[in-house]
C-alpha cells in the first residue's frame, strides 16, 4: 500500500477482523480513545506514533498512539481521539479525514481503547506537548504489514494465556496495546 487512496479503499473493503479478547473479569474498564493517524510521505504511508515521558504515572516510556480518556465536552468516542491528538502534538481535527472504527480493545490494566482510523489530509509537523509526549516518529505502514515484524507472545497471568504483541522498529520497542490495535488494523486489511 503506497498511496492514502489505497490504505482509503482498502480500509473501507475489509470486514472487521475477529476481536482479540482479554479475559478482563473482575477489572473495571475504564474508556479511552486513540487516534491511528496516517500520512503520506515520500516512502509511502506512515503511521503516527508517540513516546510517553518517563515521569507518567500510567505507561512511562511506552511507545502509544495520541489518545487517552474522554472529557465532558467530548460529543463522541471519535471527538476524544481527536481533541487528544490535538493536545498531545498539535494534530487539528479540521486535518483528519476519520475512516472509521476498530473494535473495542480491551486491557488487563483496565482500559476498554476504541482505535480511530485517519488520514492526514494536509501537511502536518508534530508540535509536542512535553507533559504528554517525550518524542514522535512515524512508522512506514508497509513495514507493519509484514507478517514478519508482528510478534504475539503468549503469557499466563492469573491462570490464564494472555497474548502479548510486539513489533521492534529501529531501536524502539512498539509492544502491548499499541502493538496488539496495530497488529489488529493490518489483519483488517488482509482480510479481503
Amino acid at each position: 500500500m503506497d498511496t492514502l487512496a489505497e490504505l482509503r479503499t482498502q480500509f473501507m473493503l475489509a470486514n472487521a477482523p475477529l476481536q482479540r479478547v482479554v479475559n478482563t473479569d473482575g477489572i473495571r474498564l475504564r474508556s479511552a480513545a486513540v487516534l491511528m493517524a496516517f500520512q503520506q510521505t515520500d516512502v509511502g504511508v506512515e503511521l503516527l506514533l508517540t513516546q510517553r515521558p518517563q515521569h507518567l504515572k500510567a505507561h512511562p516510556g511506552q511507545i502509544a498512539f495520541p489518545g487517552g480518556k474522554p472529557e465532558p465536552q467530548d460529543d463522541s468516542i471519535v471527538d476524544t481521539a481527536l481533541r487528544e491528538a490535538w493536545e498531545e502534538v498539535a494534530l487539528a481535527p479540521s486535518q483528519v479525514d476519520v475512516l472509521g472504527v476498530l473494535p473495542q480493545h480491551n486491557t488487563l490494566t483496565g482500559f476498554s481503547i476504541t482505535p480511530i482510523v485517519g488520514i492526514i489530509d494536509s501537511p502536518f509537523t508534530p508540535i509536542l506537548d512535553a507533559q504528554e509526549v517525550s518524542d514522535s516518529f512515524t512508522v512506514p505502514l508497509s513495514f507493519l504489514m509484514a507478517d514478519q515484524h508482528r510478534h504475539t507472545l503468549w503469557l499466563t497471568r492469573r491462570n490464564t494465556p494472555v497474548p502479548v504483541t510486539f513489533i521492534p522498529y529501529q531501536q524502539r520497542l512498539i509492544w502491548g496495546a499499541t502493538a496488539a490495535i496495530i497488529d489488529t488494523f493490518c489483519r483488517q486489511l488482509t482480510k479481503i
